[in-house]
Formats: structure tokens, sequence, C-alpha cells
């Protein structure tokens, strides 16, 4: 997942994103590292909160605009 391209691309520390989808920073650090992955109820969020989609995620689709 490309989660860290997009946090970054949207202006997000990790902790910010954290506080969006109400988990750890370590659980995004996680993420972020591929160390885990986030629970499927939890995608629609996590997309919402960095301004793409659910696909592009995971590296299908067009990358992030710079905002």
């Amino acid at each position: 997942m490309e989660i860290r391209k997009f946090r970054e691309a949207a202006g997000l520390t990790m902790t910010e994103l954290a506080g969006k989808l109400g988990v750890s920073v370590p659980t995004v650090s996680r993420w972020e590292s591929g160390e885990d992955s986030p629970a499927s109820p939890r995608l629609p969020l996590l997309a919402d909160a960095l301004g793409c989609s659910i696909d592009q995620l995971y590296g299908r689709g067009s990358p992030p605009a710079a905002r």
C-alpha cells in the first residue's frame, strides 16, 4: 500500500492521520512499513482522509495531486 506517499501528499503527519482514523501512531507506522495492513472496514475512511481512492492506495490509478 502507498499510505505514506498519500499521507505526505495530503500534508498530514502520522499523528494527524492517526487522530482522523481513531488509531495509534504506531498503527499508522506499521501500515506504512507494510508490517500490517488496515482492516477492510477502515479503508474507505483512510482513503477519504488521504484524499484518494482505495484503488490508489493499492497502486492502481493516478498519483496524488500536490496540495
